[in-house]
């Protein structure tokens, strides 16, 4: 593992013999169920989840904490054809990602056939020699068995006609909770041996506030979906607790600024009256309460970033 995915490996007592810990990353094209199985095995919210394509926009990192090994998942952007500045470095997250992990799982849904942006993925990771790969198909609770079986076949066939070995081909459904386990199992012996690489409890190296910026995102993304669905950025400007609070009621002041590409996309955000502007905040505050464990105040404001998605200088001020 290079330093850019390698935390500081430390000793945390004795670990078990054979005791495995290392890193996977799950692959795909935009909207194969990737965030919402890494979710699945970490067993909390670590990654946000959308039914439009490209919602991942970075790494993600969920720790995975079982008794004969840690298992790193590394959450990653929907590989695409880009057609912006930021889609292109989407691209490349995923390309550097896959260079340093110790097994990647290649994510297909179950309740589509196999297509074009399956197979270029497909062809990219069979350059890959040294790399086990599982193919994972996703999304199992959407399908009757005897479709879930011919994709099954059609999965074994596409590694066969492409010099694409698997070391495993696993069905799950992460909504239904089916073979999660089994996944989890079968990912552990293709880790290195080696202790822990994060303390015992840890879930994820997410700074919170970039989870909190994800969690503003997701709830913005959910009533503009159809309009809005790669124009909607956040940034978190601050965060810090209200003074002259008692100790046993604390609150927690967040200040967010949602931004758009364009000075006419900014009703549509904020709604009529400033109704889904409120709405967003409401489902994001209960999210973000849930994720730190403490009541917060949330504050926030749409802003325009001209054409973001395709300017150099807006994309680093936002993060990319």
């Amino acid at each position: 593992m290079s330093d850019s995915l390698s935390p500081m490996s430390a000793m945390f007592g004795s670990v078990p013999e054979g005791y495995r810990s290392g890193f996977a990353c799950f692959v795909g094209r935009p909207n194969a169920g990737k965030s919402t199985l890494t979710n699945a095995l970490v067993g909390t919210k670590i990654a946000i989840t959308s039914s439009r394509p490209q919602t991942t926009r970075h790494s993600v990192r969920g720790i995975v904490h079982r008794e004969d090994a840690q298992l790193v998942l590394v959450d990653t952007p929907g590989l695409h054809k880009p057609r912006t500045l930021l889609g292109q470095r989407l691209n490349d997250v995923v390309r550097t990602t896959w260079a340093e992990v110790d097994v990647i799982g290649f994510c297909l849904p179950a309740d589509q056939k196999i297509g074009p942006g399956d197979r270029y993925i497909a062809k990219e990771l069979a350059e890959i020699k040294r790399t086990p790969k599982i193919a994972v198909v996703t999304k199992t609770d959407l399908v009757e068995p005897k479709i879930l079986a011919e994709r099954l076949l059609d999965v074994q066939r596409l590694g066969s006609e492409l010099g694409l070995e698997w070391a495993e081909i696993v069905p799950v459904s992460a909504v239904g909770d089916q073979q999660v386990g089994l996944l989890a199992d079968l990912l552990v012996p293709l880790l290195p041996e080696g202790p822990p690489l994060y303390p015992q409890g840890d879930l994820t190296d997410e700074p919170e506030q970039t989870m909190i910026a994800e969690l503003i995102r997701e709830a913005a993304l959910e009533g503009v979906r159809d309009e809005l669905p790669h124009s909607i950025a956040v940034v978190v400007e601050e965060m810090q607790q209200r003074e002259d609070r008692p100790a046993d009621r604390p609150l927690l002041d967040i200040h967010a600024n949602v931004y758009i590409e364009r000075p006419s996309q900014k009703g549509i955000v904020i709604g009529p009256k400033g109704s889904r502007l409120k709405d967003v905040g409401t489902k994001a505050r209960k999210q973000i309460e849930a994720l730190l464990g403490t009541p917060v105040f949330l504050d926030l404001h749409v802003k325009v970033a001209k054409d973001w998605q395709r300017d150099p200088k807006q994309l680093r001020r936002l993060g990319f």
